[in-house]
């Protein structure tokens, strides 16, 4: 999967429900206590914005949608209660 844009990988945070912190700690990314006194991680706003070099690899943005269940061709199950997978199809 191909490295997302800033946008791209803002639009899947959206969709998915999640504030910047609660993505970023899903994905495990430093939080910082912010000048208001909430969290923030700027690991995540940097990803997001469109003036920062830094993007999210493309692997780590699959996980991401995996884990937001956004993924496009696959979709993560629980096992059961014995270990084994649920047969689905």
């Amino acid at each position: 999967m191909p490295a997302p844009t800033g946008d791209q990988l803002k639009a899947a945070r959206t969709a998915a429900g999640l504030s910047q912190a609660q993505a970023a700690e899903l994905m495990g990314y430093p939080l910082q206590t912010g000048s208001r006194g909430g969290v923030q991680s700027r690991t995540w706003q940097a990803l997001e914005s469109m003036s920062d070099e830094r993007n999210m690899q493309g692997p780590v943005f699959a996980m991401f949608l995996l884990l937001t269940g956004q993924h496009p061709d696959f979709l993560l199950t629980a096992r059961s209660a014995d270990g084994s997978r649920s047969a689905t199809g």
